[in-house]
């Protein structure tokens, strides 16, 4: 009788645990309350590249696990041309999370909200290197750049998913 009620008490507990931790989840801020916020992000970037380290360590914070290769320009523009990124959307960095590109300086808000409704789409891309991007930030505000988001194809198509102000 005494192991019938230490099991039953024990089965009790591992169910307040799992309904708590499953309360506590989703509770969480946006950012890392998805799932897909623990995806891999593989990072290809040149180790000289401060900014790219910023962006990794950006997102990172939002939850994502980073993977970072560092490699020569010409291996970096190699992984450009290979996943099919036309040179109008690249950056200093491209990364792979799951089956979309990201290119460039893309806040963690967005990829998350990329992951979470799936598009169909190649990935995001921030050309260029925007002040003030995820990365970019300067001290002074006022020289933060007004930038696009873009969502795009591989066939050289894109669209604005998120216009961004300083």
């Amino acid at each position: 009788m005494k192991k019938l009620a230490i099991f039953a008490s024990l089965a009790g507990l591992i169910f307040v645990v799992v309904a708590f931790t499953s309360l506590s989840a989703d509770s969480q801020a946006p950012e890392t309350a998805s799932p897909e916020a623990r995806a891999k992000v593989v990072l290809y970037k040149t180790p000289t590249c401060g900014c790219c380290g910023k962006w990794a360590e950006h997102m990172e914070k939002a939850g994502f696990e980073v993977e970072v290769h560092n490699m020569a320009n010409q291996a970096l523009t190699a992984v450009k041309l290979s996943h099919g990124i036309e040179s109008k959307f690249w950056s200093c960095h491209t990364a792979v999370i799951g089956d979309y590109l990201v290119e460039g300086h893309v806040p963690a808000d967005q990829v998350i909200k990329m992951l979470d409704e799936k598009p169909e789409i190649a990935g995001l891309a921030v050309p260029g290197m925007p002040t003030g991007s995820p990365g970019m930030e300067v001290p002074d505000k006022t020289q933060w750049d007004t930038y696009n988001v873009l969502a795009f194809q591989k066939d050289g198509a894109s669209s604005v998913y998120k216009h961004i102000e300083p």
